[in-house]
């Protein structure tokens, strides 16, 4: 029998076949595997000691924010002008008095409510690129139709958990209004959890109304449905529009992940165990205020590491000195007692090549194997962070699948010890078409849905297409197969009229 196009139905069972089977979708990642430690006890001891030291004698800046001053004053810092200098162990004693070592974030889809903390990982979207770029249209300036499809395709691709925040910088909407149509897309477009608006007061006010709405307020109150990130601006400054968002996000019950931004070299020293020091000297205030703030708001510390060329300042990325400094990062984070957040799949190159590949496995790698709980910029991250790629997404997404399933461990259970299949096939035999082998065999290994392990005659049958080309192909077919998920239309109308009104209320500002 032939195919209208001439491929005989018995070709195409076999392409079928050969498709890979759909990765297990899971909320999140429970970690059966152990973690890299590279710091010893008196490394960890020492790095302790010397961020004390610079709380003490250097401190750290809050600037434009009276507020904060004043609640660092009261819990008894030393306060002159903008600068507060801590005592030795006066911030670990504050988190640790009440900071939760895990907590939960709520999705409207109860099914997609995850952990975060202790064994747990989640894998979220890249952040903040005002460009995207795919195959078909090349490098562009991102529009609201760009991130709505991201936000999209993030939601069809099992191996992700989170639908993240500004996956792509929508520039055909004003500035002072974009947060509310990014909010109101992830909250129709997706039904996994999101982080909220970071810059300012009113950013973070917005989105507590918006998900408010969404919950309801009293369920709001008492749990966790928002996630949000406080960067300092390293070196030991915090600006008030940060300082702002976290006091709302604190003050509501929602999650903040501490989070100092190290380009070592040029934000911090260019040693590992000099910017280990103030990281911990800038994060630990932060989740301090959280806490005086609210005690038993959940926080986590979180960092942003890569070292800077010192031939030309620009950031690289896969490259072994933040690797190392990730992993002690992970281990500070666990001796304090709270979560970890951090960074995955960095690359400066232009397109998901070999460059961007051997990047991004390296960070997402070290990034799983430090211990995250969660794993921000884990897929389509392209060009240090300027752009988001669709076709990267999907191959980073890949990435994550497989690591998902790396981190279940081995199954030890009596079925995969298999000992009836070996005593079954016994010496010189074959396993193809063993019992074991038949009744396992669809499920047995990780199969990427973006790679090709076929011969190269069929490669060339197939058009020869590279990662790019079939990566393109399957993010295309993801969104043409995408189905929005339901929302209550009397919810979905008063998120829609809440927006309209406030933006009703400003003027359009693009800058």
């Amino acid at each position: 029998m032939q195919h209208q196009y001439g491929i005989s139905a018995g070709r195409r069972n076999r392409r079928a076949a050969r498709l890979p089977a759909a990765p297990r979708r899971v909320p999140y990642i429970e970690r059966k595997i152990g973690t890299f430690k590279i710091l010893s006890e008196e490394g960890l001891c020492l790095i302790e000691q010397n961020a004390d030291t610079i709380l003490r004698d250097v401190g750290m800046e809050f600037r434009g924010d009276p507020e904060v001053l004043e609640i660092f004053k009261e819990a008894g810092a030393d306060v002159k002008g903008e600068r507060v200098r801590f005592e030795p162990g006066m911030c670990r004693q504050i988190v640790q008095a009440s900071a939760p070592r895990a907590f939960i974030q709520h999705a409207r889809n109860p099914q997609n409510t995850i952990k975060i903390g202790e064994n747990s990982a989640v894998f979220c979207p890249g952040y903040g690129s005002p460009f995207v770029h795919d195959l078909d249209r090349g490098r562009r300036y991102a529009t609201l139709e760009d991130f709505h499809n991201l936000v999209k395709l993030h939601q069809t691709l099992p191996a992700l958990h989170h639908s993240g925040g500004i996956v792509c910088e929508p520039v055909d909407v004003p500035v002072n209004k974009r947060h509310l149509d990014m909010l109101l897309g992830h909250i129709l477009y997706s039904d996994r959890g999101f982080i909220g608006g970071l810059i300012g007061t009113e950013h973070a006010a917005d989105s507590v109304a918006m998900a408010k709405i969404l919950f309801g307020d009293a369920f709001f109150d008492q749990n966790c449905c928002l996630y949000a990130v406080c960067n300092t601006n390293s070196p030991l400054v915090l600006h008030n529009t940060m300082s702002g968002s976290l006091k709302v996000y604190a003050r509501n019950n929602q999650a903040v992940a501490c989070t100092p931004v190290m380009l070592t070299g040029a934000m911090s020293p260019c040693t590992e165990a000099g910017t280990l020091a103030q990281f911990l000297a800038e994060a630990l205030p932060i989740c301090a205020l959280t806490q005086l703030i609210r005690p038993g708001a959940p926080c986590l510390i979180g960092i942003f590491a890569t070292a800077i060329s010192m031939q030309s300042g620009a950031p690289t990325f896969g490259n072994p000195e933040s690797g190392k400094i990730i992993l002690a990062a992970g281990q500070l984070a666990k001796r304090l007692g709270v979560p970890f957040h951090t960074s995955g799949a960095f690359t400066s190159s232009k397109i998901p090549d070999g460059q961007a590949q051997q990047e991004s496995t390296y960070g997402l790698t070290i990034a799983l194997l430090s211990g995250a709980n969660f794993i921000i910029h884990a897929c389509g991250w392209l060009e240090g962070g300027l752009c988001i790629g669709f076709e990267k997404s999907v191959i980073d997404a890949d990435l994550c699948g497989k690591l998902q399933a790396f981190a279940e461990g081995i199954d030890l259970s009596d079925d995969t010890q298999a000992l009836h299949a070996i005593s079954e096939v016994g010496p010189g035999g074959h396993f193809f078409s063993a019992r074991h082998t038949l009744e396992n065999y669809r499920t047995a290994f990780y199969r990427s849905p973006t790679a090709d392990a076929n011969t190269f005659e069929q490669w060339q049958a197939d058009g020869s297409p590279d990662v790019i080309q079939r990566a393109n192909q399957l993010y295309s077919k993801l969104l043409a197969d995408y189905e929005q998920p339901p929302i209550d239309a009397a919810i979905r109308e008063e998120l829609e009229e809440f927006v309209a009104i406030k933006k009703a209320s400003m003027q359009d500002r693009y800058y």
